[in-house]
């Protein structure tokens, strides 16, 4: 990344322990906490009464999945929604509650509609009753589940945790045109003018296996019949980056550890609470694929500063290192959340995590795991270490959608996960560069682009103004977006952050033009990386559903920004002009602008709440 001399002018060096986490204002986002059973039950009945005005039969329910703080006081719950007791997969409520358990606002997936006798069903007599007797056991699922990996990685491949196989009703989605853009061609398309809907449902496992083979995690969760065990679906569970590097990235740095029996570890005692270690951790996976040991030394003073030599200890001053880029990524990113939005560690519980590090032998790769719900951090070798900013970041995102959004991880929801991921790396990134501290994120300080730091020859791995300067990115949403790996089917929406959050320009052949921008001004008008960030949190935590696609995440970002800054405000017509500009929806004017926009916030003054 493209850095202040000043901010490596130092080697790294004696690092100290310190508390780097700032006051806590009033927060965003409220002190964590669940409703009580009671509470919880009250709200599910309240959603129940509903079913019929939605045309739905009594065989339709709820089950909550999750529950996690919202904004000013409120709860936000997740519940599935289920048929004769089944979950339907990516069918779901996502409930916001105030203190008293009042429902303030409900968005909510429509994928269980055709199911069952109520007047919402279009699919006929071929849903009015879907039986959910399966006829192929859980074992044939998993079995034919864990054939496909070890086909693909070698037959031994071994299982990281136990496969578990959940029976479920899997909606098989269409894409279809609305009647007013029947008659277009295909590369015209606006995200708007089609729609998913539900072709037929399968009575299906899905299945989740979690294995290794050698240095390398193949995890996938798999759709399979109920009935003969056929593979109906499959993606790729690991959320990863694959590595670049350049290192080591910061200077000299405060990290926070811990001294008990003799010894100072890696163990902040001042972010984050319960978990593996009691608190957020550093591990020395020590070459191997394991998580292994808490970092330990006799001082506290820890790293050299340089990309670890392959071979070399892991645990002396060289090998410390990682560690170090490691602990301050995860600081930073615990105190941009909490500091900013009153969000506690990955589940805004408060639930400690942990980074593994020196994962596997010259590893090229950074991943988050829902196993453990923690970080690997490779040590690189075409890149250097991965432990940068950015990429600490992005993973630590990954934990933080895992328990709220939790968007699948396949198709366009699986591009936005990844880019809402790309998000939080940039923003803990200009917020590090900053100090690490204060109340709004700063619009200067990061790069836009993921990866550059640790990347040897400077080509990082994702531009996000510019998505297609790696080759494989589309600008912009297309019918095609859905066939794309997930890593290239975030492009379209980190460009859209992007301009909402710097803007566009007029020039027609530089990188920040886009043409779907056909009102007024030409070149959009940016928000700031803090508004921006703000708006995009909310609506990935308190509305997005596990299948939200590009259409709809533009609505809930719609939705998001009028309830944060008002229905007429910039910050409104910014979200409709950035996803315009991405070919979601069409262009705006601007309003008149009545007072120059703000310069990037430095203050401790709030989003409007």
């Amino acid at each position: 990344m493209t850095l202040r001399p000043r901010l490596l002018a130092t080697p790294l060096g004696v690092l100290i322990a310190s508390s780097c986490a700032a006051a806590v204002p009033t927060p965003m986002m409220s002190a964590p906490k669940v409703q009580s059973v009671a509470a919880t039950a009250a709200l599910l009945s309240t959603l129940a009464r509903g079913r019929s005005a939605l045309g739905l039969d009594n065989n339709h329910g709820f089950s909550v999945a999750q529950q996690h703080p919202g904004i000013q006081g409120t709860q936000v719950v997740r519940a599935a929604h289920t048929y004769k007791g089944l979950r339907v997969f990516g069918s779901e409520s996502v409930v916001v509650v105030d203190a008293a358990g009042a429902i303030v606002s409900e968005s909510a997936s429509s994928r269980r509609l055709h199911l069952g006798r109520g007047g919402a069903n279009r699919l006929g007599a071929a849903t009015l009753d879907f039986s959910v007797k399966p006829l192929a056991p859980p074992k044939a699922a998993i079995d034919a589940a864990v054939g496909a990996t070890l086909a693909a990685a070698g037959l031994d491949a071994t299982h990281v945790v136990p496969p578990t196989a959940e029976l479920l009703i899997y909606p098989v989605m269409k894409m279809e045109r609305l009647p007013g853009a029947v008659n277009k061609l295909e590369g015209e398309l606006n995200a708007l003018d089609v729609e998913e809907v539900v072709g037929r449902y399968e009575l299906a496992y899905l299945v989740r296996t979690r294995m290794q083979r050698g240095a390398h995690p193949h995890y996938h969760d798999t759709i399979v019949s109920a009935k003969d065990a056929r593979i109906l679906e499959r993606w790729s569970a690991l959320q990863n980056v694959i590595g670049v590097g350049k290192s080591q990235y910061n200077g000299e740095v405060p990290i926070s550890t811990t001294f008990a029996d003799g010894s100072y570890r890696l163990l902040d005692p001042e972010r984050g609470s319960g978990g593996t270690y009691g608190a957020m951790a550093i591990t020395n996976a020590d070459g191997g694929s394991k998580a292994g040991n808490l970092y330990t030394n006799t001082s506290n003073t820890w790293g050299d500063g340089k990309q670890y030599i392959r071979g070399g200890s892991t645990t002396d001053a060289n090998g410390q290192t990682a560690a170090v880029n490691a602990m301050w990524g995860l600081m930073n990113t615990y105190d941009a959340l909490k500091n900013v939005l009153g969000w506690r560690s990955l589940d805004g519980h408060n639930t400690a995590t942990y980074i593994a590090v020196h994962v596997n032998t010259a590893y090229d790769n950074a991943y988050y795991s829902d196993t453990c719900r923690c970080m690997f951090i490779g040590d690189g070798s075409s890149f250097t270490s991965l432990g940068s900013i950015d990429v600490i970041g992005h993973e630590m995102g990954h934990g933080v959608t895992a328990a709220t959004s939790d968007l699948v991880y396949s198709g366009e929801s699986g591009g936005l996960n990844e880019s809402s991921s790309d998000i939080g790396g940039e923003v803990v990134e200009a917020y590090a560069r900053a100090g690490g501290t204060g109340e709004r994120i700063p619009s200067t300080g990061n790069d836009w682009m993921l990866g550059t730091e640790i990347s040897r020859d400077k080509t990082p791995l994702r531009w996000m103004y510019r998505p297609s300067k790696d080759g494989s990115s589309p600008d912009a949403w297309s019918t095609a977006l859905k066939r794309l790996d997930v890593h290239y089917s975030s492009g379209p929406n980190n460009r859209m952050f992007y301009f909402l959050s710097q803007g566009s320009k007029e020039d027609k052949a530089g990188d920040h033009y886009s043409k779907y921008l056909v009102k007024s001004p030409a070149a959009m008008t940016g928000i700031g990386l803090d508004a921006a960030f703000r708006i995009w949190f909310k609506a990935n935590t308190t509305k997005f559903t596990s299948s939200t696609n590009y259409a709809d995440a533009r609505a809930k970002m719609v939705e998001a920004a009028q309830e944060l800054y008002g229905a007429a405000s910039r910050e409104a017509v910014a979200v409709q002009r950035a996803y315009a500009a991405i070919n979601v929806g069409l262009d705006v004017d601007e309003p008149a602008a009545t007072e120059p926009a703000p310069p990037a916030p430095e203050s401790s003054a709030r989003a409007p709440e």
